[in-house]
């Protein structure tokens, strides 16, 4: 895992290019402390850098990579898998190769597939490619977006980077808030592709840009080379017993995990108390001839925290385990402002915070790659939401088992779930319903929109944030589909990418120089997952129901029993001293100078919505607050760090 960046300009270089890039590469130093690796080309007007982290062939894999005629350069974050076999293919084929770094695979694919080397890929990654005999750049990111990319397309160039702040220490790319992405960060949902700020544009996963120039500038096309694509109603085959989809799934995972744990540095484990992360270290201590190194959160607050059913996962599998035990002081303060620094996005919930600090423990105990669960709810079903989209809409099943859903995940109702239905027109237009996992963001929105600023207000007076969510899904993948892989579909599509993968995934792993490796997430997964029937994903009133059975033999008996519980990390109003740690930071960022100062929000509406959220006592309402406080203190934070370019120096 690494950090890439660079630029690509209309006109000759002026002579500060060399130095721009090397800024813009410094920014990422926290993906690649293990160096730096630039390629200036001013015939081309080109510039790409590259910070490394370490994971395979630790001697020789410095980058930029060249092709033997140096006409095409390459830069890398991520991983590519089963390079060994392809690149020993390649050889037989002819191909040189000068490292043995597993990305070097990408350039004679490239020339050998041309654009469709894509197919051949697997893993994780963001490419930057130069083709300078067609004069083109290829940005890529993959499938599922578990690595970030980002460009923006300005009047000199095109410029781009593996986090936001890497463009912006570049003096070329104008630096504020998109209007429309402040009021996505509140209501928490982002439209694919966008980001918080103006012009900074998201590679979508799946998706590459190729840049060509022409007299006016530069011509950028966005290809989309993957998607999820669940099988139609009237085109599932229904032929194969439940034995065969739990017999697929045991080898495409063990496939999977068995792939993510090379490398030339030693592998541990994410383990909380729930099935996917327990999954993978089932799988990976069988796998491994030395017991496996498991890191694991704990939280001082009994209905949030799952470390027992952890410890007594890593007591089955004897693994060596890390436990991590979070205080308020840990979730707020100055690793606050940090999650928040590397995450370049707003979260509802410290579990983010929560995530950098184990990245932290992890990069201390001396690993640099972990096997994580990330992906698993979204492939196999397993969220509430899409339960009671299921219940609600795909299936005529015993009522109690939406009664005892309601009930247990009673705790997150006002974030993950809606204490009641919500509906809106263009959501209903694309998907025939109003997906649950938004009907609490849209609730969200309606306390959220009046606090900001009212310039802000007028300018947004037309912009509905639901319909741009609802316009930017592909219609084709939702047509004749079954209620559960839309509810599934539309969450892959949004929350998976820009919460799951970022400040739940790469963002504050990466920013403790962490590789985290989420398995379900391979696409060879992916495709066994999107053939099992929805009655089987969600049988009855279990959900994940093939994946439980395909993993009943290494879990433990009480998580296998467990219905689904969301990982989450307890909300502020659940102890005086968590209150307080946010009453510090709302001091520090919510005064009434800081709020006229940054001109988002308006002084007086904040300060009335503190007033009732410190005066309330209904726990979904607070729940809800909780989390909006949480995005109303990111905007904020994100102002001083970025617009204002104060806080740069933070890692």
């Amino acid at each position: 895992m690494c950090g890439i960046t660079g630029f690509w300009k209309r006109e000759k270089f002026t002579g500060d290019e060399s130095l721009h890039v090397r800024n813009m590469a410094e920014r990422l130093w926290h993906r690649g402390p293990d160096g730096y690796g630039f390629h200036i080309d001013s015939s081309n007007s080109l510039a790409m850098g590259h910070a490394r982290l370490s994971i395979i062939d630790l001697h020789t894999g410095d980058q930029p990579l060249f092709d033997e005629n140096k006409k095409i350069i390459l830069t890398v974050n991520g991983e590519f898998y089963d390079y060994k076999r392809i690149r020993t293919n390649l050889r037989l084929e002819g191909f040189k190769f000068t490292t043995k770094s597993d990305s070097e695979i990408a350039i004679p694919l490239f020339k050998k597939y041309g654009l469709d080397f894509l197919e051949h890929l697997r893993g994780e990654f963001a490419i930057a490619l130069f083709d300078e005999k067609e004069q083109r750049l290829i940005l890529v990111r993959d499938r599922f977006g578990i690595k970030p990319l980002f460009y923006h397309v300005g009047k000199k160039g095109i410029y781009y980077g593996s986090e936001i702040k890497s463009l912006f220490a570049n003096p070329d790319v104008p630096r504020s808030f998109s209007e429309e992405g402040m009021l996505h960060q509140l209501m928490h949902t982002m439209v694919p592709g966008t980001s918080a700020f103006k012009d900074i544009h998201a590679l979508q996963p799946g998706h590459f840009l190729e840049v060509k120039k022409n007299e006016f500038g530069f011509e950028v096309k966005e290809h989309k080379y993957w998607d999820m694509d669940f099988p139609t109603e009237k085109d599932r085959d229904l032929s194969h017993d439940e034995d065969f989809h739990i017999k697929n799934v045991q080898e495409s995972l063990l496939d999977a995990v068995a792939h993510r744990l090379e490398a030339d540095v030693p592998v541990g484990c994410y383990l909380s108390g729930g099935i996917d992360s327990c999954s993978m270290l089932g799988i990976a201590s069988s796998m491994q001839q030395s017991n496996v190194k498991a890191f694991t959160i704990s939280f001082d607050h009994s209905a949030y925290d799952e470390s027992r059913i952890a410890r007594e996962m890593a007591e089955a599998t004897q693994a060596d385990q890390e436990e991590i035990r979070l205080s308020a002081a840990e979730l707020y303060g100055e690793n606050y402002i940090r999650t928040m620094y590397h995450a370049e996005r707003t979260f509802y919930n410290t579990l983010g915070v929560a995530k950098y600090r184990m990245s932290k423990r992890v990069n201390e105990c001396g690993y640099r790659v972990v096997v994580t669960g990330e992906g698993s709810d979204e492939l196999f079903g397993g969220y509430p939401a899409f339960k009671k989209d299921f219940l609600l809409h795909g299936s005529q099943d015993d009522p109690s088992h939406m009664e005892l859903l309601e009930k247990t995940n009673a705790i997150f109702k006002g974030a993950i779930l809606a204490e009641t239905q919500v509906t809106h027109p263009a959501l209903e237009a694309v998907c025939g319903f109003t997906p649950s996992w938004i009907q609490s963001w849209i609730q969200t929105l309606e306390i959220a929109r009046p606090l900001l600023h009212d310039d802000h207000l007028q300018t947004l007076e037309h912009y509905d944030p639901i319909e741009a969510i609802a316009d930017s899904f592909d219609k084709s993948q939702m047509q004749g589909r079954h209620i559960l892989d839309k509810a599934q579909y539309t969450w892959i599509k949004t929350m998976l990418e820009c919460q799951i993968l970022n400040w739940g995934g790469d963002r504050v792993d990466m920013a403790n120089s962490m590789e985290s490796r989420p398995a379900f997430l391979d696409h060879h997964v992916a495709a066994i997952a999107r053939q099992i029937p929805p009655s089987v994903r969600i049988k009855g009133n279990i959900e994940k129901w093939v994946l439980r059975e395909a993993m009943k033999e290494i879990l433990p008996e009480v998580l296998y029993n467990r219905e689904k519980f969301a990982f989450m990390a307890p909300p502020a109003h659940t102890s005086e001293n968590k209150s307080k740690a946010v009453d510090a930071l709302i001091h520090r960022f919510l005064s009434p100078d800081k709020i006229k100062n940054a001109g988002v929000f308006d002084s007086g509406r904040i300060h009335k919505f503190l007033t009732e959220y410190k005066a309330d006592r209904d726990p979904v309402s607070l729940v809800r607050k909780d989390a909006l406080l949480n995005h109303l203190l990111g905007i904020q934070i994100m102002q001083e760090q970025f617009i204002e370019n104060r806080g740069m120096e933070v890692t």
